[in-house]
């Protein structure tokens, strides 16, 4: 039922969701180990979802301009596998904050611009099918990413699951970068 431009988007966006998933949870411990409280913490993650909500709403009227939204969704892809790189530089609070207002912007530009672009390819037949397979399929993989995320934090390192992450995010944006030329 998906074409090859939903099928693009759905394999690069579940390749996503498994780097992605690995942290989870796991950021509160790794915020604590870098010197966070509570607190902050909390402005960290505030620092995420206030820099997204703002730029969500700035990259959805450029995505209709002349930028595109397939650009701005591989930006946003690359930038998110940037800035997980950039955990691994994170040696206090007030780095983690700019890491997750980095995060927070490459959700922005890549996650509404990725629905835009699944909804235009899709089957209108099979819409809710394919919008379920997509929802259903990335948390599940999430899921799974969580348990392998905290096996490789236990046996290995913080540092180890950021490498993994980036990697795989990064393999994802080149996947998803193959809507540029299609």
């Amino acid at each position: 039922m998906l074409n090859k431009y939903t099928k693009l988007l759905f394999y690069g966006n579940i390749i996503w969701y498994l780097g992605e998933g690995m942290l989870g949870p796991l950021f509160a411990v790794f915020a604590g180990k870098v010197g966070g409280d509570v607190l902050e913490i909390s402005w960290a993650w505030a620092a995420y979802l206030l820099v997204m909500g703002f730029v969500i709403i700035v990259a959805g009227k450029l995505s209709d301009g002349t930028l595109g939204k397939e650009r701005l969704m591989v930006a946003g892809f690359a930038m998110n596998a940037t800035f997980t790189f950039g955990y691994l530089l994170v040696s206090s609070p007030l780095h983690l904050l700019f890491v997750q207002a980095g995060l927070g912007v490459a959700t922005a530009l890549a996650m509404p611009t990725w629905e835009a672009l699944y909804s235009k390819h899709q089957d209108r037949k099979h819409a809710g099918f394919e919008w379920g397979l997509a929802e259903g399929a990335g948390n599940m993989l999430m899921g799974l990413a969580i348990i392998v995320g905290g096996l490789v934090v236990t046996y290995f390192s913080f540092t180890a699951l950021f490498l993994i992450m980036g990697t795989i995010q990064t393999i994802a944006t080149i996947y998803q970068s193959q809507i540029l030329w299609k």
